[in-house]
């Protein structure tokens, strides 16, 4: 991953930097890896974020097809 810094404009380059790793989620992946997770518990979690993203997909269809 690459940031520019313009003008030594530090602030502005960190900011970009920022936002960049919290799209890729790096700091989610460093939150969860701060204890050890259960393999079961893994996958009950995985589980759940899946069905959030689901019910997230159908209220955006039902609101696009004015529901």
């Amino acid at each position: 991953m690459r940031v520019t810094v313009h003008e030594n404009n530090l602030e502005q380059a960190m900011r970009v930097l920022k936002k960049k790793l919290q799209r890729e989620g790096v700091f989610r992946e460093m939150k969860m890896r701060r204890n050890f997770e259960k393999p079961s518990e893994r996958r009950v979690r995985e589980k759940a974020e899946a069905g959030r993203r689901f019910r997230k997909l159908l209220r955006k269809r039902m609101e696009r097809e004015g529901f």
